[in-house]
């Protein structure tokens, strides 16, 4: 069974792309809007050799991009992650900070655009920013969901048995918080990894970045190099969460 569902999550794609292709080579699909896979692929290899701007390969702008969300990411769990245990944790805080994360959440990472470049100007801090944005609810309140989730009946059994706060926060409270947790950090990560392209349009002035590149590319009317970085973009996002998931599978072991 396993076997046969990893067989059909990569033949279902190529069967996909096997269409596409055919409807492209038969007329079905403008290829001056809509590049047929196999002109992806040429244009993949030519952004791997060229680069666009030439010299500015496709390394180089993949690397920069990780490093811009990476560095919003990694924010949002150093911020999220404590906050939404304490959250979760003392009920006079949540109620105090709920107003405030309510009314925040709702606002898109990318209307905070404007005030990004004021605040940071164009460059790594404003898209960092951005992507920090994106990312942060998703965490803070995954991980306070997964605190109130913890059976209050685990929590008293501890302190039955003499155990006292520290005690009861790392062998009860946080154990049981760390599905959840991870959950956030996937979701987190996604939006992150989807903002990157919106904060690079104008919190970029290095001139490396898959968002830069597509732009670029958009500029020059190369239908298939704007593809090629869409799907650059999703199977980097499709690795990173890969990743994430290894890690929790990993963490997780003892369930």
């Amino acid at each position: 069974m396993t076997a046969y569902r990893t067989n059909i999550s990569f033949l279902f794609p190529l069967i996909l792309c096997i269409i596409w292709e055919l409807c492209s080579r038969v007329g079905l699909l403008p290829q001056t809007i809509i590049p047929s896979p196999t002109r992806i692929l040429i244009a993949l290899y030519e952004l791997t050799r060229d680069g666009l701007p030439r010299g500015n390969t496709l390394l180089m702008h993949a690397l920069y991009s990780l490093m811009r969300v990476a560095c919003g990411f990694l924010l949002a769990v150093v911020i999220g992650v404590p906050l939404g245990i304490l959250c979760g944790w003392s009920k006079t805080l949540r109620d105090m900070l709920t107003p405030i994360i309510e009314t925040l959440r709702p606002i898109p990472p990318l209307a905070w655009i404007p005030l990004a470049i004021l605040w940071f100007g164009i460059g790594l801090r404003s898209a960092a920013f951005i992507i920090f944005l994106g990312c942060l609810f998703p965490i803070l309140l995954s991980t306070v969901s997964g605190v109130l989730s913890v059976d209050a009946i685990l929590i008293n059994a501890a302190r039955t048995l003499g155990a006292d706060d520290r005690q009861i926060f790392l062998k009860v409270l946080l154990p049981g918080a760390t599905p959840a947790i991870y959950t956030g950090l996937r979701i987190g990560l996604g939006i992150g990894w989807m903002t990157l392209v919106a904060a690079e349009f104008t919190g970029v002035k290095s001139g490396y970045g898959l968002g830069y590149m597509i732009m670029t590319a958009r500029d020059i009317q190369r239908p298939d190099m704007v593809l090629a970085g869409m799907v650059i973009i999703g199977l980097t996002g499709f690795l990173l969460d890969c990743g994430i998931r290894l890690m929790e599978a990993r963490a997780l072991r003892w369930r």
